[in-house]
């Protein structure tokens, strides 16, 4: 139950804290520890969990996968927890956008697909590991990274609709959209039979 009542302030704080929290380039963040160079000179010089996986570094693209996912997951989860469901998914969609347009890094983030699987997890738990198994299935019969995200992406909002979640219908397809918005080139790539395989550098 909410504890604090859903105005226009609570709503625009919910947002700022979601945004914020999307807004960490955990994958820069890990790389630098990890001193594995600057992610934007390597690979697709993207930030997320598959780009790190290039350097070699599978505890380090783990992690990323992690705290990427884990992001979206806790701004979901704090707003829900204070505020309610609608903060829970204003939150959520601006933890999308914190990733994908990071202030730190002059608006150009990643492609959004850990943190769409956290949100779609802390949501939903059964929905989130639908969106992860068709993740894994598109990503093992084409062994591309983009076309598991893509597939996933595309099932979200029916497996929504299709488990009672329709009241995140509009959070489904923003997410939705914003994953295939990131990945507009990966598509270009994947039509000119050009896009890197799973574990290429």
């Amino acid at each position: 139950m909410p504890i604090i009542e859903n105005s226009a302030v609570v709503l625009t704080l919910w947002a700022t804290i979601g945004y914020l929290l999307g807004s960490i380039p955990f994958g820069m963040v890990v790389a630098s520890m990890m001193n594995l160079g600057n992610l934007r000179d390597i690979g697709s010089g993207n930030i997320g969990a598959t780009n790190v996986l290039r350097t070699g570094n599978k505890k380090a693209a783990a992690l990323t996968l992690i705290f990427d996912a884990a992001k979206g997951a806790v701004a979901l989860l704090l707003a829900r927890n204070f505020a309610g469901e609608d903060a829970a998914q204003l939150a959520a969609v601006m933890a999308m956008l914190g990733h994908c347009f990071p202030i730190w890094l002059k608006f150009n983030g990643g492609k959004g697909v850990a943190t769409f699987l956290g949100i779609m997890l802390a949501y939903s738990f059964p929905v989130g590991a639908a969106c992860c198994a068709a993740w894994l299935i598109g990503a093992f019969l084409w062994r591309l990274s983009s076309m598991g995200a893509l597939v996933s992406a595309a099932t979200s909002t029916f497996l929504l609709v299709g488990m009672g979640e329709g009241t995140a219908l509009f959070m489904g397809i923003f997410l939705t959209l914003m994953v295939f918005f990131r990945h507009r080139e990966n598509i270009k790539r994947i039509r000119a039979g050009t896009e890197p395989k799973i574990g290429a550098k």
